[in-house]
């Protein structure tokens, strides 16, 4: 054979080889590629399953955490577990354990006494009752007596039935009096679970299946359990009358550790799982992996048959083209690409010069948006300005009207007393008025000072006379009112770290507001109670009024915020006085009384020369 024959032979049988080569590994890309995204889709609506299935049961464990809680704060519990023969108490207590369980849901809620003996339950009417029974050696009634809270899945002693219990233990004089159980079922969800595609399981902390959309699955270990663990399961029982039979489950790692495979039986799957909080639980979901693979294969098969057919093409269309001329394709080639370079630059020069007449016009648009931020920026400043003034103005008129009525008030009567030769008490009243002038002179000082934000040092303040010198200032108003008002101040030297003059404004403010608010009420009634509390000093301020309306109360302290008529009040004096007692390191705070009436709540720090103790 002539030696040219032998060459081409040669690159033939290469040729075959190369595409041989090529149909095979487009056949391996492309089931490598289709496993990897089949799985990647898989394990990703597996994760959301994971985590609709996984929230649904946190949630639902969750929601019942507070329930057991609730029976340290219920009336009768401690008493029946100091007198358990009390048929009376136990009676009452299991109705309302029977009312509080239907509200929330739960399946069972139950008390048990110090030794592990229920004494109440939700289900009293039911055979399957655990009152009477010794449940002491449950790990939930152990953990709640020993460290205040315990959690347990188990079967129940009584009702045979499974579920989740939340336990509390119950306090009372410094002594652990008793436990607060909850039971929470949890097969209601296995019947949503098995509308879920593949097999959803939850494992617990022992690796036994407590949960399943497979029955056969349920209380099967997924490996056989060690002798300790069999002892702990025949002291605690949260398996009643399970056999515990071993499931046949062999874990498989995929090629690269890409996925996790499970063999059950004769059939395979992927499994996706996590961890559940507080519980130490795993959910795992199971999807077949047979469909996975046949996707592969198929896929596999696709490319090599579509490989194959673009070899041939390929061929085809290389000796079609050795039969072209290469010069002439190279000049043709030349050619365009010459045509391609000088459009492209005609493109690009009218593209630059597009974007620089773009970039002026957008450079006169910003200068023209600069000037008009600059002007609205000193027009908001000049606003702000006159706002300020505005505020400063009514605040001074709001807190000088009541000085000023007192003034004329006393001015009336000391000629009265003059005309009278009541001497004494004529000077009595001017006395009271030389003190209201000072007065109005540290309320403008006051304003002056809210109005730049300083604040002098805060002294003790004696209660008692503040309040006395607050009933002077509305004292008038009180009497044409026909208020009554009550004083109480425990102790009597009880004082806070304030300004007197401001914190006398407060509550004169107080004061004045409440027989505002008893104009149309037929009780007109004003009580003030002054207390220490927790290192607190607590001023409390009642009127017999309407209350404050529901419109009204969420924005109370708000500037110019009243219910009066116009030119009646200004709306600023619970504002000022909010502000006032922020000031001293306090609050003031209102809402409405139950009975009727407003409350206002003054809450201020403790002088530390009050003799008062904190309750």
């Amino acid at each position: 054979m002539p030696r040219r024959g032998v060459k081409a032979s040669v690159r033939r049988a290469l040729g075959w080889f190369a595409a041989l080569a090529i149909i095979a590994a487009a056949a391996l890309i492309g089931h490598s590629v289709a496993r990897r995204s089949a799985l990647d889709h898989l394990r990703e609506a597996a994760l959301h399953r994971l985590d609709m299935v996984g929230a649904g049961l946190e949630s639902n464990l969750a929601r019942f955490e507070y329930l057991p809680s609730l029976l340290e704060r219920t009336p009768g519990v401690f008493s029946l577990l100091d007198a358990p023969g009390d048929m009376r108490l136990r009676d009452e207590l299991n109705r309302w354990l029977q009312g509080i369980s239907a509200t929330a849901g739960s399946s069972t809620l139950y008390l048990l006494d110090r030794g592990g003996v229920g004494v109440a339950a939700s289900d009293w009417n039911e055979s399957s009752t655990p009152i009477g029974t010794d449940l002491s050696f449950r790990p939930y009634v152990q953990e709640a007596l020993a460290h205040g809270h315990g959690r347990f899945y188990g079967v129940g002693v009584t009702s045979k039935q499974a579920g989740y219990y939340l336990s509390y233990g119950l306090s009372h004089q410094g002594r652990r009096s008793g436990v607060a159980i909850v039971k929470v079922n949890l097969e209601d969800l296995e019947p949503s679970w098995k509308k879920l595609p593949g097999a959803v399981l939850l494992i617990d902390e022992r690796g036994v299946v407590i949960l399943s959309s497979r029955a056969e699955w349920k209380f099967r270990p997924v490996a056989p359990l060690t002798p300790l663990v069999i002892a702990e399961i025949a002291t605690t029982r949260p398996y009643g009358a399970a056999t515990l039979e071993p499931l046949d489950w062999r874990v498989e790692q995929g090629p690269g550790d890409e996925a996790t495979f499970v063999r059950l039986g004769d059939t395979d799957y992927l499994m996706t799982q996590r961890s559940l909080k507080e519980t130490g639980w795993h959910m795992i979901v199971l999807d077949e992996a047979a469909p996975l693979r046949a996707g592969a294969r198929n896929v596999a098969v696709t490319a090599a048959l579509g490989t194959a057919v673009l070899v041939l093409l390929a061929t085809v269309v290389a000796q079609w083209q050795r039969a072209l001329h290469h010069k002439l394709a190279n000049r043709a080639a030349l050619q365009a690409a010459h045509d391609s370079l000088e459009s492209k630059v005609l493109a690009r020069t009218a593209e630059l010069s597009g974007a620089n007449a773009l970039l002026a016009v957008e450079i006169e648009a910003r200068k023209t948006i600069e000037a008009n931020l600059r002007t609205m920026q000193n027009e908001l400043v000049h606003a702000g300005k006159m706002a300020a003034l505005g505020q400063m103005s009514a605040g001074m008129v709001h807190e000088l009207n009541q000085p000023l009525g007192a003034l004329r008030t006393l001015s009336d009567n000391a000629c009265v007393l003059l005309d009278q030769h009541r001497l004494p008490d004529a000077r009595g009243n001017l006395q009271r008025i030389a003190y209201l002038v000072d007065r109005l002179g540290r309320l403008t000082v006051q304003l002056k000072a809210f109005a730049h934000k300083t604040q002098a040092p805060c002294v003790p303040v004696s209660i008692q006379p503040a309040i006395a010198n607050a009933q002077f200032v509305v004292s008038q108003r009180l009497r044409e009112q026909g208020v009554e008002l009550q004083v109480q101040v425990q102790p009597s030297d009880l004082a806070a770290l304030a300004e007197e003059a401001r914190l006398e404004q407060v509550l004169a403010n107080l004061l004045g507001n409440a027989v505002d608010a008893m104009a149309t009420s037929s009780v007109r009634r004003v009580q003030v109670d002054a207390n220490a509390r927790d290192g607190r000093c607590i001023i409390e301020v009642r009127d017999s009024g309407p209350g404050i309306r529901a419109d009204i109360l969420p924005r109370l302290f708000e500037p110019f915020t009243t219910t009066k008529p116009a030119g009646s009040g200004l709306g600023l004096g619970l504002m000022i006085s909010a502000h006032i007692a922020r000031e001293f390191g306090g609050t003031l705070k209102a809402t409405n009384l139950e009975a009727g009436g407003a409350l206002f709540v003054i809450d201020l720090p403790l002088a530390a020369t009050s003799g008062g103790t904190s309750t």
